[in-house]
Order: C-alpha cells, then structure tokens, then sequence
C-alpha cells in the first residue's frame, strides 16, 4: 500500500471520526433523557428510520440530528429540475457549470435545512416525559439557538462529505451514511443479546435472522458485481495508433445502475411526511401518521413502488446513451452489427431499459423483503433491506476505489522504472 493511499484512508478514518464525536454534541437548552425516551418509545416508526440514519444523533438532539437529509432532499429536487429544464442539465456537463449547480444545492440545502430546524424546535415545544418538559430554555430563544447549531452541523457534515470525496476515498456522503447505520449495529447486537438471555426472543429466530442478512448480502454482492458488456470493435487504423496503450473493447452497463440512490431517495422522501405529521396533534393526521408508519406494510409498499420509479429515474440520468455513442464514432468504435450514431445510442438505450427492469425489481424486494420476513418472525426490532443495500453498496464502491488506487500505484510505479 503506497503512502499516498494510506494517507487518503488514514483522512477519511479522520473525517469520520469527527462525525461521530459531532453526533454526541447537542443543541443547548435541550433536556436529551425527554428526547431519548420520546425516540425510544417511536423507534418502530419514521422517527426510528430517520434516527438509525442519522447514526442515532437525532435522540440526542445533536446539531448533526438532520444529518445529511436535507443535503439529499436538494440534490432530489435539483436532479428532478434538471431533468425538466434542459438549460440546467447542461450545467452538470460543464466543469464551470458543475460548480454553479452544487453551489444551488448548496444553497437549497440551507434553506431546506433552516425549515427543518425550526419545524423540529417548534415541534418539541409539546414534547414531555414523566411531566419534564423536553426544553429547558425561553422557546423564542431556543428556536433562535437550534436553527443556528443545526445549519451549522448540517453544513459542517456537508464540508466532511465533499472534503471525503476529494482527498479521501469512496463517496463521502455515502460514507457518512453508511457510518451513520453502522454506528448501531453494536447496540443492536446487546440489545438481541440481552432478549434472548430474557427468553423475549427465541435463539432459533436469531438464527433465522442471521440467514435473511446472509442471504441478503450475499444477493446484493451477486447482483452488483454484475454486469453486460456489449463488444466494440475499432478500425484497423485506430488499432494502430493505439497498439501501445490498452483499448476498452466492451461497454460495461450494470445490472443495477443507479446505486444505492433509489432507496435512499425513497426512504427521504416517506420519513419527511411521517416526521411533519409526528408534531400535529389532529385525530386524522395522527391516523394517516400511523398508516405511513415503517412498521405497517403500506410503507413497505410504497418503498417498493418509489424504489422501482428512481431506479429508472436516476438510471435515465447517468446512463447517457447518446453520448456513450458519440464518444464512440469519435473514437472510431463501433458496436458488431449496429450502425455507429443514432442506432447504437437506440440499442444501448434498450439494453439500459431491460436491465434497468431487473435492477429496479431487484432493489424493491432488497428493501422490502428482509422487512417482510423478519416482521412475520414477530421479531421487536427493526430491521430493513435498505440499510443493509447501503452499507453492502457503499463497502463495495469503496473497495473497488482502494483497489483502483492500489492499481494506479504499480502502473506509476511500473513507469518510473522504465517496465
């Protein structure tokens, strides 16, 4: 391992690191006991999805508790906008154009992230526990106090993300994420632990849930290591010139190409209703509150359907076909069989679709099946699909760009001893 990749690990352990002490910092004037058994008691709903996202920072009311949500929320709305109005899609294949676009969601994140702040302060101003009040301080200056701290975790989170992405390794949105969820799996062992030595949860249940997870990962590694490479063929000339470098001679197109995108918009987009609808007292709301729950299958249902449409969505977005082809007549490749232009863009198009079908089922039933199957265990906890298809995705991006790293070195390496 070079020194250079060592220290790109060693940075993103660090940055890491700093998001898991941020998440034990709490809003001043806050009473953490109140807000950790309100979440205890609602760890079977949103509130416990959106808590197990937020690497358990929102039962401590941490200035991280929004997490990296409302960063998410913009990056929806500006990829459903850029999508609609050409004019801010070209943005994003521009290098000057990509600054001015994050910029916009940079700033659609504060301000997403300000409304959340003061819905959630303003929410907690009814929230007691055994007759103590959940705020300690005048409200006016509590509002005023945790919109502040929570921009400004929120923000801090952000700069970590993109300070991972640049110097570090793997996707550091991702990665926070993905430390956010494994930050629990500690907890939820001793806590199956301690059920089973209270006889609440039978060992062979615990077996049967070891069994969902295995096979889980082990379909979720099947699938995204897979993939369809359609053949290219190049021109004798273009062979020539480039007889001494290394020419692709396929195009690669996943089985899942979108990522781990679609359940995390998904998840988003159904825990921002539930979290609204916590803070209303009305009899109707709190019922359609209750039906949206994450531990009712009409949430699981339209998991399903909202994973299946983003999955298409995004793969529409980073699956650009038209270009794909252009670059090859550029180059001089064409694919066997299938006119160079408009028909190669046309066949990759309706190669993506078909196994964009199989993916966007694929990733339904890896967010909702584990659910299913562990809910008809009758087992007291949570345990979803979605945020094993994260950790699994996000550990395995992050060990293909270790490896590509490792890789780059001996080829650098290799060249500077004239091999």
């Amino acid at each position: 391992m070079n020194n250079k990749l060592t220290k790109a690990i060693i940075f993103t352990l660090g940055c890491l690191f700093a998001y898991r002490i941020l998440a034990y910092v709490t809003v001043p004037g806050v009473n953490v006991d109140v807000i950790k058994s309100f979440f205890d008691s609602n760890s079977g709903n949103a509130l416990g999805l959106f808590n197990m996202f937020s690497g358990k920072a929102a039962e401590r009311l941490s200035i991280i508790s929004l997490g990296v949500m409302p960063y998410i929320t913009a990056s929806i709305v500006m990829e459903l906008i850029a999508a609609t109005f050409p004019a801010i899609g070209k943005l994003k294949k521009e290098r000057d154009g990509m600054v001015k676009y994050m910029q916009i969601i940079r700033y659609a994140t504060i301000f997403i992230t300000i409304i959340q702040a003061v819905g959630v302060s303003v929410g907690l101003q009814s929230l007691t526990q055994g007759g103590e009040s959940a705020i300690m301080i005048d409200m006016p200056q509590f509002v005023a106090i945790s919109a502040v701290s929570m921009l400004a975790g929120t923000m801090l989170l952000m700069w970590l993300g993109e300070q991972i992405t640049k110097r570090g390794i793997g996707n550091g949105i991702s990665l926070i994420i993905f430390a956010g969820i494994v930050s629990g799996i500690p907890s939820a062992i001793g806590g199956t632990v301690n059920l089973v030595n209270t006889q609440e949860l039978n060992f062979l249940v615990v077996i049967a849930i070891l069994v969902v997870i295995i096979l889980t990962v082990g379909a979720i590694i099947f699938v995204e290591m897979g993939e369809r490479r359609i053949p290219i063929s190049y021109s004798r000339k273009v062979v020539m010139q480039n007889q001494n470098k290394r020419i692709m001679n396929y195009v690669p197109v996943k089985i899942n190409l979108s990522g781990v995108i679609p359940p995390i918009f998904a998840s988003a987009i159904l825990m921002f209703p539930g979290t609204i609808f916590q803070a209303i007292e009305n009899p109707i709301v709190q019922k359609i509150n209750d039906f949206l729950s994450p531990s009712g299958y009409f949430f699981h249902f339209l998991m399903f359907l909202f994973v299946i449409f983003f999955a298409y969505f995004y793969a529409s977005i980073v699956f650009n076909a038209k270009d794909i082809s252009e670059n090859l007549k550029k180059q001089g490749g064409f694919i066997p069989g299938v006119r160079p232009g408009a028909s190669t863009a046309e066949f990759l198009n309706e190669t993506a679709s078909r196994l964009t079908f199989f993916g966007a089922i694929y990733l339904g039933i890896i967010s909702t099946l584990p659910w299913i199957l562990v809910k008809l265990m009758g087992v007291p906890f949570y345990f979803g699909g979605t945020s094993v298809l994260i950790v699994v995705q996000v550990a395995l991006d992050t060990m293909r760009k270790i490896e590509a790293q490792i890789y780059m070195s001996k080829y650098e390496t290799l060249s500077a001893v004239g091999l």
